[in-house]
């Protein structure tokens, strides 16, 4: 592993786009990404090292001569809250006010593992709502008049289950209970 790549604490995973590519508008790229949830207090000393590295990189090592503003890719859980219908303020599903979360991408197909380091294949087993950890590397950008550090994911590691965020079931068979093939009934059309 080079300097440039950190493996993160364990993580929520939030908003996965990991088997199929999404177009990013901004960019018109198709881009993997996720959205990584940080338990309130976690040790993220490691992620602030490889930014403010990746900063020193391009920008060099004092912080006075670096481009102002600068986005911080480190950002407030609570700055997703939102609204209902009715004008009530709710969080999403795993988001926790005061806790950090990381917009993870990347352009190639990250490598996705279970906590065996089995692939995972089936894309029910990972899920908003699970919990993993990934191998990310920071790079700081200026582009088009946006400056910051961001997280490219290259690998991500499925550490455990969890509620599916939504509370929606993960797939069809977790919903229906088995039925016979009807040939024990009468048909009551008939």
């Amino acid at each position: 592993m080079t300097d440039s790549q950190v493996i993160t604490p364990e993580f929520r995973v939030s908003y996965p786009k990991v088997f199929k590519p999404e177009r990013n508008e901004l960019n018109d790229r198709d881009e993997f990404k996720l959205t990584a949830l940080f338990a309130l207090g976690a040790d993220l000393s490691k992620l602030k090292a490889a930014a403010k590295a990746a900063c020193e990189k391009k920008w060099g090592e004092d912080p006075k001569k670096w481009p102002k503003p600068l986005r911080d890719p480190f950002k407030d859980q609570g700055e997703r809250e939102k609204e209902d219908e009715d004008g009530n303020p709710y969080m999403p599903d795993g988001y926790v006010k005061g806790a950090v979360y990381l917009e993870l991408k990347t352009l190639k197909r990250p490598g996705l593992i279970d906590a065996n380091n089995q692939d995972i294949i089936d894309e029910t087993d990972f899920y908003g709502g699970c919990y993993a950890r990934a191998q990310i590397n920071a790079s700081a950008y200026d582009k088009k008049g946006n400056k910051g550090v961001a997280f490219y994911v290259n690998h991500i590691q499925k550490l455990r289950d969890g509620d599916s965020f939504g509370g929606a079931a993960r797939n069809a068979a977790d919903v229906f209970e088995p039925v016979s093939d009807g040939n024990d009934k009468p048909n009551p059309f008939d």
